[in-house]
């Protein structure tokens, strides 16, 4: 691996005296690398990172304009993850490595704290869980998150998450206390409530039934959670018993909005999808080849149908009327102590996650959120 060498445990004479190591990583970056009983079979690469709060590119198609994720790689495991390509950029390769090679950035909550107090920075809003998720399985042992949050309350800085992680709900509170000075959005990911395809398509992630006990525990809590469904995977979760199923089930669990999204494949993720679809359901591909092509998207036309049909199931199923009402949140010390939180550029992106719910109009959605 491209930092191999930088390890602070390494001879001084294995350390490279020519190119530096990646910029995203401090000087000797790399302290160890383990394999532990309870993470069998997973490697951890703890890094310092120089900096934790990053501007996602213009070009990128989501409603945010600034992430923090504290890993690299994803024990999720999910097939069709679109974050799979960003671990080649470390030299290491967006199939087995991405699910079992994960960085970590150790000092993401100190970051965290030095970047939201610096004067530079205008108090927008910042999405965690966008990349890789925040609550994967490292998260257990690592225990980043409440320091980011706590980072994140203390400067009323508004913020969302998105998770297919049950492990948010250790944080609950740390959450609920920062809903009360700035905006927070909350979102978990279920694409499908099929139990046979969830042990398919994401075998290191809970249940999908388990993520929705989530969104019903911050429901409970008075915070309200949207759901975002997705993937739907063509010809696998997009029948209309499935589609209804799903819903019906997120309806159930008190969720704020769903947010349909048809699985995108991006360079990366598409060689990973579709070597794992020629395996398991060969007799799809072609029909994946017609509905996709060389692109990354499929077409409009079925993307529209899908996103019609759980509009229409929401719409039955009263997706959103047993959520909690918004929170007003008060003139508390926190935030009178940052006002820049409360500026036109804090809100901006404030509708994330979930995002578009199926009863946002089209037109003011985007073309397709990539987020899963």
């Amino acid at each position: 691996m491209r930092w191999d060498a930088l390890r602070t445990d390494a001879p001084a004479d294995a350390r490279p005296r020519v190119p530096s190591p990646p910029v995203l990583f401090e000087q000797r970056a790399v302290t160890r690398t383990f394999d532990t009983p309870e993470f069998r079979g997973m490697t951890f690469f703890e890094v310092q990172a120089k900096s934790i709060i990053n501007r996602v590119p213009d070009a990128s198609r989501v409603p945010f304009r600034w992430t923090i994720n504290p890993y690299r790689g994803c024990s999720h495991s999910c097939v069709y993850c679109f974050a799979r390509k960003s671990h080649t950029y470390l030299d290491l390769d967006s199939g087995h490595d991405f699910d079992s090679k994960i960085v970590v950035k150790v000092n993401a909550p100190e970051l965290a704290l030095k970047e939201l107090a610096a004067p530079r920075w205008r108090g927008e809003h910042i999405a965690m869980g966008s990349n890789v998720d925040c609550y994967q399985r490292a998260e257990g042992r690592y225990r980043l998150m409440p320091g980011i949050l706590t980072a994140l309350r203390d400067a009323a800085n508004p913020f969302s998450i998105l998770t297919k992680g049950t492990l948010i709900l250790r944080d609950l509170e740390l959450i609920c206390q920062a809903a009360e000075v700035t905006d927070v959005g909350v979102a978990v990911s279920v694409g499908c409530a099929d139990q046979q395809l969830w042990r398919e398509l994401e075998p290191g992630t809970p249940s999908p039934q388990r993520r929705l006990e989530v969104c019903a525990a911050f429901a409970a809590a008075g915070l309200r959670c949207a759901v975002l469904m997705g993937p739907i995977v063509p010809f696998l979760s997009d029948s209309p018993e499935q589609l209804d199923a799903t819903v019906r089930q997120i309806a159930a669990a008190g969720a704020a909005s769903v947010s349909p999204i048809v699985l995108h494949l991006r360079p990366g993720a598409r060689e990973w999808f579709l070597g794992w679809l020629g395996r398991q359901h060969p007799s799809l591909v072609p029909r994946y080849r017609g509905l996709y092509g060389h692109g990354a998207y499929a077409s409009a036309a079925y993307q529209k149908q899908v996103t019609e049909h759980v509009r229409a199931l929401a719409e039955h199923y009263r997706v959103g009327q047993g959520a909690p009402s918004p929170r007003k949140r008060g003139a508390s010390p926190a935030l009178r102590a940052n006002p820049r939180s409360a500026s036109p550029a804090a809100s901006r992106g404030a509708r994330w996650p979930g995002g578009p719910s199926a009863n946002t109009p089209a037109a003011d959605r985007p073309a397709q959120l990539r987020l899963l």
